[in-house]
């Protein structure tokens, strides 16, 4: 528990909490929108009850944000009633997916009420045949790894779990993962890494005595300040990114899209084919999609390389059953300039490698407690200043690898949507569950209003990927002419 610094029944927010609080701004809700399609109708009276006895044994989802000067603290909702959370809503006309997408739509423009809890759930009792439930949950309550545990704590690995012993605690460890698997390859090992350069650090500015004491240790710690001040200034010195269609000034409309999911097995395949990670395959189709969407806008791309801010847990194992944000950020450079396909599933690999041994997350974590202490007058420029560095965020969170259920309906899919700081008018998420991958794209209205266009490319990419792969396994030049051949080949014949 945080020292109490406002008074009884009140819990002070943590720095980094308070950044993200105040980074919400009308043109950029700080609130991760998530789906959670079922196989059949949801029984909405049993889900009360389970969130009940599951969410709301979370204190913070019974407490609402409290603002005194620079402070924020959480302080118990008097007045709480679940009613006001939890909805139940019905989609017109043919209940399909344009409906619900504009449903969503006309939700995440809509501000968080800070008189209650900042967390809305929505049922949709008649899409297609069965029930969505439509989550929006403020940034400053958690971040994505942490709210997979919220999600893994509601739901059961059975329709009709026993009950007569209590359920255990959610932990979602790495280690159940494979080790090819985007979570394992980009967020633990980097995690680990920067937990251990963060509490070496923490020794060389808080303990000289120990220095004196082990002089050995003085070139360790020397080394790794040397590392931080050179990526602050690196990061500082990172010039802004090149104007696109996806990048100017904003509005305050969102438009969300997503996509049908690709299967993680294909996935995995088309990787160990080429010697790369599922998630230097996913990201490379990602900088495919914005590269035709690009170029059907007209817009020059050869040798164009836009950045991505890529969230890295830096969470302690330790607290993976904890709220709050645990993350840094690293600038990815996306090579939209490259044409072939194989070849930018190397370049994306070439360029994962290079950021994963920098300071960028370790040290965008440490900005954000600086400024999260500080005046909001403060943290405004500086929120502004990093935002141009990057054109998109994009995410990339594990769900469970098998089937799952929430008050005994069988979750079919599931979906999200990253929020995005500053001037930053594009998040890209991924979300693996249950051997499939879904994208999900946000975007201002005013820069893309069509990002339906952007979901379908990554289809599209990922199909000329294999056929371009399979044609590299067939010692032919990897042709991206001919894999778009191919590909229109394989349509004709689908739809004929």
């Amino acid at each position: 528990m945080l020292m109490n610094l406002f008074g009884s029944g009140r819990e002070s927010m943590s720095a980094v909490d308070t950044a993200w609080l105040r980074m919400d701004r009308p043109t950029n809700l700080m609130v991760i929108t998530g789906m959670m399609f079922f196989e059949g109708e949801i029984d909405f009276e049993r889900l009360r009850v389970v969130m009940e006895q599951r969410l709301l044994k979370h204190a913070r989802f019974k407490q609402k944000v409290v603002r005194t000067g620079t402070n924020a603290a959480w302080e118990d909702d008097p007045d709480f009633d679940i009613a006001n959370h939890l909805h139940r809503v019905a989609l017109p006309g043919k209940a399909g997916k344009p409906e619900l997408e504009t449903m969503v739509n006309d939700l995440i423009s809509v501000p968080m009420d800070f008189s209650k809890p900042v967390w809305q759930f929505y049922v949709v009792e008649n899409y297609q045949g069965g029930s969505v439930l439509v989550a929006r949950i403020h940034h400053c309550i958690a971040d994505g790894i942490a709210l997979i545990q919220v999600l893994l704590g509601l739901t059961d690995k059975e329709e009709e779990p026993h009950q007569k012993a209590a359920p255990k605690k959610s932990k979602f460890l790495a280690d159940e993962r494979e080790p090819d698997d985007p979570f394992m390859r980009l967020y633990r090992p980097v995690a680990k890494m920067y937990a251990g350069v963060l509490k070496s650090y923490g020794k060389l500015l808080g303990t000289s005595y120990g220095l004196m004491a082990n002089p050995g240790k003085l070139a360790e710690y020397t080394q790794t300040g040397l590392g931080l001040g050179q990526g602050i200034a690196r990061l500082a010195a990172m010039p802004a990114d090149p104007r696109t269609k996806f990048k100017g000034k904003l509005s305050t409309v969102k438009r969300i899209a997503w996509s049908e999911s690709l299967p993680l097995p294909e996935v995995k395949h088309v990787g160990k084919a080429l010697g790369c990670s599922i998630n230097d395959v996913l990201l490379s189709c990602v900088a495919g999609a914005l590269r035709g969407y690009l170029i059907e806008r007209g817009q020059q791309v050869d040798g164009l390389t836009i950045r991505a801010s890529v969230p890295v847990n830096l969470r302690p194992e330790s607290k993976l059953d904890k709220l709050g944000n645990y993350f840094g950020l690293v600038f990815l450079p996306l090579p939209i300039g490259v044409a072939n396909p194989i070849e930018r599933v190397y370049e994306v690999k070439r360029r994962m490698e290079e950021i994963k041994g920098g300071y960028d997350a370790i040290i965008t974590l440490g900005l954000l407690s600086v400024v999260g202490s500080l005046p909001n007058m403060i943290e405004q420029p500086a929120i502004e200043y990093f935002s141009t560095k990057s054109t998109a965020v994009m995410t990339n969170v594990p769900g469970p690898r098998e089937p799952i259920y929430l008050a005994g309906a069988k979750v079919h899919d599931l979906q999200f949507w990253v929020p995005q700081s500053g001037e930053i008018g594009m998040g890209v998420s991924i979300l693996s569950y249950n051997d499939r991958v879904n994208f999900g794209v946000m975007t201002d209205k005013k820069l893309v209003p069509d990002p339906s266009r952007i979901i379908e490319g990554f289809g599209a990419e990922f199909e000329k990927l294999v056929l371009a792969t399979l044609l590299s396994v067939l010692d032919c030049p990897p042709d991206p002419e001919m894999a778009e051949l191919h590909l229109a080949v394989l349509r004709m014949q689908s739809a004929s």
